[in-house]
């Protein structure tokens, strides 16, 4: 990829499809609509997108359809599906630099960050579940019925796939997401249509000329971008659609869920969160300094597990807060092209104006800023990062996800008034404890109701670890073992002997 930033802006302007993946072709939306995709950083056009509305999902769905019932895929050997889906992983690495600049370009995060974690976690998924593609085995049962005492019985189970599955990602990670989705969804054998946020669609769509090219049937991975009231509403309540997968905001997981159930599709979320991070006074104060500040700045603070609710026993507290504040001004914000950019702008004017609009509120409950609080001048949507105190436990600031680069800390004395404020919310995705007290940190861990539990480290991401939450954090698990119940159905045969 070129090196300036308006060299790759143009680079991707003239290359790459700006179509939708339906059926193994690239086409245009069924009524000619588009829409516009731009750097965040700089405001400019990087592409014309078609646009893909309920006619487009219908089309999407059928070929789905096709490719599951009488396509090659169902009559792939699991071998030889474990194969190409590994092949996808192999060809992310292969452009990895590429992939990395349109991340860039596209959600706005540093160049540097997206070859670090998102491109590499992209090729692990799909390395980690192709080899799950051979080990989807059923069991034997020997039953006992005790109205039938003389009778026998053999009795197995299959695992199978679900079926058409339509995935809904998000635009904070939008290449790792798309393979959190499609790689266990592959694994299991289903057929898919994806829509990308309409803000990011680039990675996905060069995505699908990578699954292509590795050889994955036509039909198998369709891609349809657009909007969520459109693509999204009308792939969720799609008669055709088996289940449906969903990351992104709560109130749209709970649309999703209610759109469902007009054919009772399975529907899987993974949501929002507003995680505690926990300081002890016995922890490795540097370090916990250190996680803390990554836990809330990475990705500028658009993670669902962002550790955005800090608290530190009082003794410590004003040493973390310095801390965290002095991170925070050592940040360097800009064009995640530049090789000293630390943090790149939020993805759009729509988040730019929600976190701003969470900063005002914050200042008007009375919420002090110790370093940022207030938005940077200039094209693109930048935001300082902010360190608050004196926030209370029903600030708005301490109750509803900002999804940006903001954190409020709380002084704590009391273990367990401590163990209920972690737990005061709505959410339950992730946690953070530092301390060196192992055992103090096990029995904490276990009275927090969150998905994922960080000790001593914090945004801890493998393909291996199942992700998701608790309450209103989402429904099922990505990743690991756990994900693919969300795409097995389990059938039990009965065979009197």
């Amino acid at each position: 990829m070129a090196t300036t930033i308006s060299e790759a802006e143009e680079l991707v302007r003239q290359t790459g499809p700006k179509q939708m993946l339906i059926g193994g072709e690239w086409v245009e939306s069924a009524e000619g609509a588009t829409f516009e995709t731009h750097d965040p950083a700089t405001g400019d056009l990087l592409g014309v997108i078609a646009e893909g509305g309920a006619e487009d999902v219908n089309r999407a769905v059928r070929a789905a359809r096709f490719a599951l019932e009488e396509g090659p895929w169902s009559k792939m050997s699991a071998s030889e599906r474990g194969r190409l889906i590994h092949r996808v992983g192999d060809l992310i690495m292969e452009n990895a630099e590429e992939l990395a600049t349109l991340e860039t370009l596209d959600n706005g995060k540093p160049k540097a960050v997206a070859l670090a974690a998102d491109v590499p976690l992209s090729a692990d998924l799909f390395w980690y579940m192709a080899g799950w593609a051979t080990k989807l085995n059923g069991g034997t049962i020997n039953p006992s019925v005790p109205y039938l005492p003389d009778a026998e019985f053999h009795s197995y189970t299959l695992r199978e796939p679900v079926g058409v599955v339509g995935q809904i990602i998000p635009w904070n990670f939008p290449l790792l997401m798309a393979a959190w989705k499609l790689g266990p969804a592959l694994a299991t054998g289903c057929t898919v249509v994806l829509k990308p946020a309409e803000q990011t669609p680039l990675s996905a769509l060069r995505l699908g000329e990578l699954i292509q090219e590795a050889g994955i049937p036509d039909g198998v991975v369709n891609i349809v971008p657009g909007y969520g009231e459109t693509a999204g509403a009308a792939l969720a309540a799609h008669p055709d659609v088996d289940k449906v997968a969903f990351t992104g905001s709560t109130e749209i997981g709970k649309l999703i869920a209610r759109t469902a159930t007009g054919n009772l599709k399975r529907v899987s979320l993974e949501l929002g969160g507003k995680s505690p991070n926990i300081i002890f006074s016995d922890a490795d104060v540097d370090a916990a300094i250190e996680g803390a500040a990554q836990g809330i700045f990475f990705n500028q603070g658009e993670v669902c597990s962002a550790g955005s609710r800090l608290y530190v026993q009082s003794d410590q507290f004003d040493r973390v807060v310095e801390g965290i504040s002095e991170a925070a001004k050592g940040i360097k914000v800009g064009h995640g092209l530049e090789e000293d950019t630390d943090m790149g702008p939020l993805v759009s004017a729509e988040q730019f104006e929600r976190v701003t609009g969470y900063l005002n509120r914050g200042a008007e409950e009375g919420n002090r800023a110790v370093t940022g609080g207030k938005a940077i001048d200039g094209p693109g949507f930048f935001v300082e990062p902010t360190v608050l105190v004196d926030a209370k436990p029903s600030d708005t600031i301490v109750r509803e996800e900002v999804f940006g680069p903001v954190i409020a800390a709380m002084p704590f004395d009391d273990i367990d008034d401590l163990a209920r404020q972690a737990n005061d919310s709505h959410y339950g995705l992730a946690a953070g404890i530092w301390t060196r007290d192992i055992s103090k940190a096990h029995r904490l861990a276990s009275r927090i109701k969150a998905g994922t539990v960080h000790v001593n480290t914090y945004h801890v991401f493998a393909a291996e670890l199942p992700f998701g939450g608790y309450k209103q954090s989402g429904w099922g698990r990505e990743m690991g073992e756990e994900v693919l119940k969300n795409y097995l159905e389990t059938k039990s045969v009965i065979v009197g002997l």
